[in-house]
């Protein structure tokens, strides 16, 4: 199982369960209410690699393109 967190960019971080969160930046994160059964081959190998995964969650011009 795995931990969601969220900070006030917009950022998503995922450990696995039990983990303390890593010191990443200055900003704050929150847990989310739901727990997380499973989640995506990537994001399970890199937790596994490096002990967390990290995100951005902002919506980017680039991004907001390809939808269009």
């Amino acid at each position: 199982m795995f931990d969601v967190y969220r900070n006030d960019k917009r950022d998503l971080l995922v450990l696995s369960t039990g983990s303390a969160v890593p010191v990443l930046s200055a900003h704050k994160w929150r847990k989310s209410r739901k727990r997380v059964l499973k989640v995506s081959d990537e994001i399970k190998s890199a937790v596994q690699a490096q002990g967390y995964y990290v995100r951005s969650l902002r919506v980017t011009k680039e991004r907001m393109t390809e939808f269009e």
